[in-house]
């Protein structure tokens, strides 16, 4: 009796853990076709915890582990508290069917302390795709063994930022956007204003662009979306406790009184 005692003691005090999202489907190797697929996700058993995990972005990948390449945007704002079950759509068009397991999900998702955390899933086949990759994915995928999808990468900071700050820009979010490549770039946290006007410096924070005027038809464009990154500043208010202004009661106030009626 008293070993179970203690063993019922020891449980009680250990802390129950909600570890960062794990891709539970697709499963590694599925073969599904394009269209409108079931996501699920489950906890992976590492921090963060779930409960720390505001709202998550959800895209389509392709490309190797090491430098994966984002085709579509399947969800931009979904909430951890809504569940771990979305169904997202996947158009037929954005790819090819080979090689096998040439696809996989990845979620971005921002933490309510700042920063973000980035998921991937297993590798999976997806069928009934009409589009072609780029040659360069197209070697990149024949280089890929097994159906691992890229590590996950931590960037939750440990405390909130302070106002008029950004949390810390990681992965996509942090690439400059004239180095991003893909249907999909990515914008970094807008900055929140602060309640005076101290920079003296100003430089521009970027060099220029280059302007070619068009002097004939121009291909059609082949950036589709801008994602920015979830803002993670919030405001605290309350009500004025400042008392009421008395009644007027000069000559003005008297002669409204005349009207109340």
């Amino acid at each position: 009796m008293r070993s179970s005692s203690a063993l019922l003691s020891l449980l009680v005090s250990l802390p129950f853990v909600f570890a960062e999202p794990k891709f539970t489907v697709p499963a590694a190797g599925a073969s599904l076709p394009a269209g409108a697929i079931t996501v699920t996700w489950t906890d992976a058993g590492a921090a963060p915890s779930i409960s720390d995990l505001s709202s998550y972005q959800l895209f389509l990948f392709t490309g190797s582990n090491a430098s994966p390449v984002q085709l579509e945007n399947l969800a931009t704002d979904g909430t951890f508290t809504s569940g771990n079950t979305i169904t997202a759509t996947i158009s037929p068009g954005i790819g090819g069917e080979t090689p096998k397991n040439a696809y996989f999900l990845g979620m971005i998702a921002t933490a309510t302390a700042g920063g973000t955390l980035r998921v991937y899933s297993d590798r999976f086949t997806l069928t009934g795709m009409t589009g072609v990759f780029t040659p360069e994915v197209q070697t990149a995928l024949e280089g890929v063994t097994g159906t691992a999808g890229p590590p996950a990468v931590n960037n939750v900071a440990a405390a909130a930022p302070a106002a008029g700050t950004t949390a810390v820009e990681d992965g996509v979010y942090g690439t400059p956007f004239n180095l991003q490549t893909g249907p999909t770039r990515y914008a970094p946290m807008q900055p929140v204003p602060g309640t005076k006007i101290t920079a003296t410096n100003t430089k521009p924070l970027y060099s220029t662009s280059s302007v070619v005027l068009a002097t004939t038809y121009l291909p059609l464009p082949t950036i589709s979306t801008t994602v920015t990154q979830a803002q993670t500043f919030s405001v605290a208010s309350h009500p004025n406790s400042a008392p009421a202004a008395s009644q007027p009661t000069d000559d003005m106030q008297r002669f409204l009184n005349r009207w109340k009626d």
